[in-house]
């Protein structure tokens, strides 16, 4: 099906905070990107919305083939809509969060991630897009 409109229309995303709570410690989930925009720096996994999928299928897909991480029961976060947030054009995001434990922690890069890695709250890389500011958010009212 074909979409025509008048006016331009910002495209949705989904992205994934994903807590390991292992040795008393929080980690996250990042992926590392593979392509543009902000090929090689780290990030959340996630991507865009398919049209005949919910948020909610989307957040689960994303995740599995950018991670291969399943399992995960996730919840919406928060939706970060910026203007200039994606240099691909006017993109909003809805945030998932979730949690895992030890045993459901292997990760591996997949898709348009060339790695997937779980990181110690303290000791974060530069982020890409506006996810230091998703980052920010998510410990505030998750951990």
């Amino acid at each position: 099906m074909a979409y025509t409109y008048q006016y331009p229309r910002p495209s949705v995303t989904v992205d994934c905070v994903i807590f390991l709570k292992e040795d008393n410690a929080h980690k996250v989930l990042l992926i590392k990107r593979g392509r543009y925009p902000f090929e090689g720096q780290w990030a959340f996994p996630g991507g865009f919305v398919e049209m005949d999928e919910t948020l909610a299928a989307s957040a689960r897909r994303e995740l599995e083939e950018e991670t291969g991480l399943k399992n995960i029961e996730l919840e919406q976060m928060y939706t970060f809509g910026d203007p200039g947030r994606d240099p691909r054009g006017r993109t909003i995001a809805v945030v998932h969060y979730g949690f895992t434990h030890p045993g459901n922690a292997a990760v591996k890069g997949g898709d348009d991630a060339s790695e997937a890695r779980w990181f110690d709250l303290d000791d974060l890389p530069e982020l890409a897009f506006d996810h230091d500011k998703i980052m920010k958010m998510a410990i505030e009212k998750l951990i």
